[in-house]
């Protein structure tokens, strides 16, 4: 990853150039640039979901625009600000991510409903068949509209799993099932479908120009890659035609995923959970989420799930869920309660906060006293804004990897290990055995 100095505006490994305690000619303290670094990462992830909002809700997005506005005239210098201003400002824009992903939440919950759990078909396609790739819920429901009685079947993928949750969306036969796992497998997803492709969203891995899929591949709003056909103002009209011509898919395996576990949904099981941890029927709730990366060492997380003693439940939510959401992990003995709750979307991790905050007022303890971990998997962007998010809370003890980030020095890691007691994933069984303490 790059490393962008913004007094120079130049991009390079090492900031632009300097190993020192500045970087590069314009004198920039490297700490500071460094915690420039993450702002930037972080607004992206912000405006992400501003974007969603605002395609929901388009009045409730000020306070999200004066931060993003704010904190991008902030990094213009350093001069009159120090490593304390800095991190002040980064609380800002986690605070920004909490009102970010709370309206967007009320949003979908009110336009499409309160999600409820529902058992998904897995890499089960047939007919002619769109795949739908993303985060975009309403995108999706303007395609089912648009589908309708056209003989055609929608999938989805990755991160709009959880659109089988929410009741106006599900209420279409057409929307049949979820193929693939996380983001980065739409390479070899689109090499063995059929059918067509859409991806929504930025989480996106271009095919080679030479690919002799990309006339299947479709694009939305600002996602584009090269060789694709962009969705324009909402016509899916081209969409269709294509998927019409293509021959019938056909993948048939006997897999089924469990999603709809929506936070509004949670706290309606609020007095049994309550009754269960009471009992010591449940130890701990593991919150093992985030987004996902290619690579061995996200089976880290795998590792540790499998892993959990009966008596723990897992609050999961992103794309990080791939890596173990095939797992039957069953009830809590005796309770009815699921040992697994998918909240949804990476945008839906306020929930595991929405959850712990009414534990904690019911118990009346502390939200950093609760018998709560948190082991996320980390990849940039989203990722960023969810971390300042609950660092805005003043959440600890979070378990990060599988490695660090790659703006994140040692002065600022000690920072945040100092303040926030974060942690670096090591090896799953001796973390789990750390926090089953």
């Amino acid at each position: 990853m790059s490393m962008f100095c913004y007094q120079c505006e130049m991009s390079t490994p090492n900031g632009c150039g300097s190993t020192g305690a500045t970087v590069g000619t314009c004198g920039k303290d490297e700490n500071l640039a460094r915690l420039q670094d993450i702002m930037i990462f972080g607004l992206k992830g912000l405006s992400a979901y501003r974007e969603h909002l605002n395609e929901l809700a388009p009045n409730e997005t000020k306070n999200i625009d004066d931060v993003i506005n704010e904190t991008l005239y902030f990094t213009l210098t350093n001069v009159n600000f120090n490593f304390d201003d800095h991190i002040a400002q980064l609380m800002k824009v986690g605070s920004a991510g909490v009102e970010v992903m709370d309206r967007l939440s009320n949003a979908h919950t009110g336009k499409f409903g309160i999600p409820t759990p529902v058992t998904v078909s897995q890499n089960n396609v047939e007919g002619k068949a769109i795949v739908v790739s993303g985060h975009n819920l309403e995108m999706l429901e303007k395609l089912l509209i648009a589908t309708e009685n056209k003989g055609i079947n929608i999938y989805t993928h990755s991160e709009m799993l959880p659109a089988h949750g929410y009741p106006e969306l599900r209420k279409y036969p057409h929307l049949k099932g979820n193929v693939g796992k996380a983001w980065f497998d739409q390479v070899d997803l689109m090499k063995r479908f059929n059918g067509t492709f859409v991806v929504n969203t930025n989480c996106i891995i271009p095919p080679k120009k030479n690919a002799d899929y990309l006339d299947r591949v479709f694009t939305y709003k600002i996602v584009g890659i090269e060789g694709g056909t962009p969705i324009i103002n909402d016509d899916f009209e081209p969409l269709i035609a294509k998927t019409l011509e293509c021959e019938d898919s056909k993948l048939h395996e006997d897999l089924t995923l469990t999603t709809g576990h929506h936070y509004k949904t949670i706290l309606t099981l609020a007095p049994q959970i309550l009754d269960a941890v009471a009992q010591g029927k449940i130890r701990k709730f593991f919150v093992i989420a985030g987004c996902d990366a290619p690579g061995k060492g996200g089976e880290y997380y795998r590792e540790m799930a499998e892993a959990l003693p009966e008596d723990c439940v897992i609050i999961t939510s992103s794309c990080g869920k791939f890596r173990f959401n095939d797992i039957d992990f069953g009830e809590i003995e005796g309770t009815g309660i699921p040992r697994y709750l998918d909240l949804g979307q990476c945008n839906d991790s306020n929930g595991a906060v929405e959850i712990a905050k009414a534990v904690s007022e019911a118990l009346d303890t502390p939200i950093n006293d609760l018998p709560v971990s948190i082991v996320l998997s980390w990849m940039e962007q989203k990722a960023v804004i969810i971390l300042l998010a609950l660092f805005s809370l003043g959440i600890k003890d979070i378990y990060l990897g599988p490695k660090p980030p790659q703006f994140v020095n040692e002065d600022i890691y000690n920072f945040l290990a100092e303040n926030f007691n974060l942690h670096l994933t090591g090896d799953a069984r001796e973390d789990l055995e750390t926090l089953l303490r």
